[in-house]
C-alpha cells in the first residue's frame, strides 16, 4: 500500500543538520562525509537478499535472457548510467544490460514532469523491451512507490520475468510487487528529501555489485581481470596490455607486441602466449570454449 512521502525515512528530517546552512563549507562538507559512511554498512545488512537476486538473475542471462533496469529521476539515471557501462567494461552486446528511465532520454539530463507518476507508462515501457520468460528486471525506487517503477516490475512479472525491487524503505509496494526484495534503509537526508545522496550512493553501489558479480559469474572475467575490456584508447589499450602481463607472467613489451597481434583482444593474446599458438588458432580454442578464458587455458 502507497504511503505518504511524509511516512517514510528518506523524506524524514535530521534535526543535528537544521541549520547547516550557517556552517563553514568545510563542516558541512565534514557532516556529508560522515552520513555517506553510513551507506555501506546498510547495504551490508541486504546483502543476503543482493546475493539471492544476483544468482537469480546469473541463471537468466545463462538461459539467454537479458538484464533490464528500470527506474524514475536519479533512480532512473543510475539505472542508465549502469547499463551503459558493462559494454565497455565487459565486452557485452548493448542489449544484455538495458537501462529504462521514466520519461525516455530526455529525462537524462531535465526533469520530466510527471513520467515518475504515469503507471501506463511503466507498463508500456516494459511491453516495449519485449520482456519475456527468459529475462530479468530490477526496479529502482528510493522511496520505493514510484508508480512507473512499481507498474513496470508488476506488469515484467506478468511476463514471467524475474523481478527485483531495489529501495530505501522498508514494506514498500515495489517489493511488494517483486519477487526478490532489496531494502537498503539509509535514513533521512543531511538535506531533507533529496534522495540523490545517501539513497542514490546506496543504490550504485547495490547496483555495481548486480551487474559485476552478474558478469563475474557469467564467465566474462579472469580472476580480478576484465578480460572482455573493449581497447578503445590509448589508456585501454594500455590497460589490457598490463593484464596480459600480469595474467601470463611476460614482460610488458611481448605482451603489447601479442596484444598488437591479437587485434587487440585480450583473451585471445592471453591464449596465443599461454598455449603458444597463432591467433587464429587462439580465436578457435576459445570459440571451442564458449569464449571462456579458463576453459580455454585448461582444455
Amino acid at each position: 500500500m502507497t504511503r505518504s512521502l511524509g511516512g517514510l525515512v528518506t523524506e524524514q528530517s535530521d534535526p543535528r543538520h537544521r541549520r547547516i546552512d550557517l556552517l563553514p563549507t568545510e563542516e558541512i562538507a565534514r557532516r556529508m562525509n560522515a552520513a555517506d559512511a553510513t551507506v555501506p554498512g546498510a547495504v551490508a545488512t541486504a546483502i543476503p537478499a543482493i546475493s539471492a537476486a544476483i544468482d537469480a538473475i546469473v541463471a537468466r542471462l545463462a538461459d539467454g535472457g537479458r538484464l533490464l533496469y528500470v527506474g524514475a529521476g536519479t533512480s532512473g539515471r543510475l539505472a542508465v548510467l549502469d547499463a551503459s557501462e558493462c559494454p565497455p567494461t565487459y565486452g557485452t552486446d548493448p542489449g544484455l544490460v538495458v537501462g529504462v528511465i521514466a520519461g525516455g532520454a530526455a529525462a537524462l539530463t531535465h526533469a520530466v514532469e510527471g513520467a515518475e507518476d504515469d503507471a501506463e507508462a511503466g507498463v508500456a515501457a516494459v511491453r516495449a523491451e519485449a520482456v519475456g520468460p527468459r529475462d530479468a528486471v530490477v526496479g529502482i525506487s528510493a522511496s520505493g512507490q514510484a508508480p512507473f517503477v512499481v507498474a513496470a516490475v508488476t506488469e515484467a512479472r506478468r511476463l514471467g520475468a524475474l523481478t527485483a525491487g531495489l529501495s530505501c524503505n522498508t514494506g514498500t509496494p515495489l517489493s511488494a510487487a517483486a519477487e526478490h526484495a532489496i531494502e537498503v534503509v539509509v535514513g533521512p537526508e543531511i538535506v531533507t528529501g533529496s534522495t540523490r545522496l545517501k539513497a542514490g550512493t546506496a543504490q550504485k553501489l547495490v547496483l555495481n555489485m548486480i551487474s559485476t558479480i552478474a558478469m563475474i559469474r557469467s564467465g566474462r572475467t579472469y580472476g580480478n581481470h576484465m578480460i572482455e575490456m573493449a581497447t578503445t584508447n590509448s589508456k585501454l589499450a594500455d590497460r589490457a596490455a598490463r593484464m596480459v602481463s600480469d595474467i601470463t607472467g611476460t614482460d610488458l613489451r611481448t605482451a603489447r607486441d601479442t596484444l598488437e597481434a591479437a587485434g587487440l583482444e585480450l583473451k585471445t593474446a592471453v591464449v596465443m602466449i599461454e598455449r603458444e599458438l597463432p591467433a587464429d588458432r587462439a580465436r578457435a580454442l576459445l570459440a571451442a570454449a564458449s569464449g571462456r578464458l579458463a576453459t580455454a587455458l585448461d582444455a
